[in-house]
């Protein structure tokens, strides 16, 4: 999606161009599909779990709408002090033990710093996606302007 900020409410949901085909094509590949997210604006109060419910419910009916979709979302709404908010890996541990995956078999797509260093923290690829922005985390396996490009090119085999 885009990045606007916290969104607690479906109608502020734009998916950018690229995503449904990335979706489509990871999923031909062979790999699951799961959103892993951090959703401070709960404990800010800014709005609630099922408010960020009814997101994902949106994001995934208009990723249908396009041929596409996402197995799984997990998220973290915690500000701090727990493992399950990025850069820390006790949601991607729980997708992975809830979807019976293979971490070794995982990848990290994401647009931030704390998308790499989950991924690094992993051991597992990351792609920097929106690669133009400024940057100064942790190198990713790879950098792509979009996310259907980081895609394409992780599918085949190109690694920095």
């Amino acid at each position: 999606m885009e990045d606007s900020g916290y969104i607690g409410d479906p109608d502020r949901i734009s998916v950018l161009d690229g995503v449904a085909e990335a979706l489509q094509s990871l999923a031909a590949a062979g790999y699951e599909r799961v959103v892993i997210t951090n959703q401070s604006g709960v404990a800010r109060g800014l709005y609630r779990d099922c408010d960020v419910e009814r997101v994902h419910a949106e994001l995934q009916a208009r990723l249908r709408a396009r041929g596409a979709d996402v197995e799984a979302f997990y998220y973290c709404s915690h500000l701090e002090g727990c493992d399950c908010r990025k850069p820390d890996v006790g949601l991607v541990r729980r997708a992975v033990l809830d979807r019976d995956l293979s971490l070794a078999d995982c990848v990290v797509f994401g647009d931030r710093e704390s998308d790499m260093r989950l991924a690094e923290r992993l051991r597992i690829p990351g792609v920097l996606v929106n690669a133009s922005a400024r940057y100064a985390g942790p190198e990713p396996a790879l950098r792509a302007s979009r996310l259907d490009e980081g895609v394409r090119r992780f599918l085949a085999g190109d690694r920095a």
